[in-house]
C-alpha cells in the first residue's frame, strides 16, 4: 500500500508504502529482486532517483527513514508546532539536507512535518549554553526563594519577640478604668 508520494520531476521521488501482510516486506516488494522492480522505473523516469521508505505511525522513524539516506542519530518533536529537530553526525549533514534542500524538503512533505537537521557537534555546543541557562535561571530562583524565607523567618522571629515582651510586660489598666488600689482604698 502506498502511504505518500512526494517528487521533484527529474531529480528525485520519495515514496512511503506500508503492508498489510506482517509477512511482507513493503521495501522490499517494491525494489525488487537485486532493484529489478524499481530499476525498471529508474529507467523509464531517465535515472530519476526513487527512496522507498517503510510508512509507520511513530513520526520519530518516519521521519529518520524519510530522510534516508543520512543515518540519523536523534529526532526531537514539537507536536504542537508539528516541528521536529534531527540531529545527525557532523559527515551526515550535507546528504541529510541534499543538494539545494532537497532531501529534507521531500522528507517534510511526505512526512507533513517541519523539518530542521543539525550535526551534532553544533546540537551538543546549543546543549551545553541551554544546561548553563538553566542551571543559571534554577540559581535565580533559589535565591529568590531564600530571600522570601529569611524575609518570613524575620517576620515570624519578630512577632514572636512581641508576644514574648507583651507576656513579660505588667497589664495597663484602660483608659477609664477604675484603678485597683483606688477602688480598694
Amino acid at each position: 500500500e502506498i502511504k505518500g508520494v512526494v517528487r521533484e520531476p527529474g531529480d528525485r521521488t520519495k515514496i512511503a508504502v506500508a503492508s498489510r501482510d506482517r509477512a511482507v516486506d513493503p521495501v522490499g516488494a517494491c525494489v525488487g529482486m537485486k532493484g529489478s522492480r524499481v530499476q525498471a522505473v529508474v529507467r523509464e523516469l531517465r535515472g530519476e532517483k526513487i527512496d522507498i521508505i517503510a510508512w509507520t505511525a511513530d513520526s520519530r522513524v518516519f521521519i529518520a527513514e524519510a530522510l534516508n539516506p543520512a543515518v540519523i542519530e536523534k529526532v526531537g518533536l514539537d507536536e504542537e508546532k508539528k516541528s521536529a529537530l534531527v540531529v545527525v553526525a557532523d559527515n551526515q549533514l550535507s546528504l541529510a539536507i541534499g543538494r539545494n534542500g532537497q532531501n529534507v524538503r521531500l522528507a517534510a512533505k511526505l512526512t507533513g512535518w517541519k523539518i530542521d537537521i543539525i550535526g551534532a557537534s553544533e546540537y551538543e555546543k546549543e546543549r551545553v549554553v541551554r544546561d548553563q541557562e538553566t542551571r543559571a535561571a534554577i540559581a535565580q530562583q533559589l535565591q529568590e526563594q531564600h530571600a522570601r524565607l529569611v524575609q518570613a523567618e524575620s517576620a515570624a522571629a519578630a512577632a514572636q519577640q512581641e508576644s514574648a515582651e507583651e507576656a513579660e510586660s505588667p497589664a495597663i489598666p484602660a483608659a477609664g478604668a477604675p484603678d485597683s488600689e483606688a477602688a480598694t482604698g
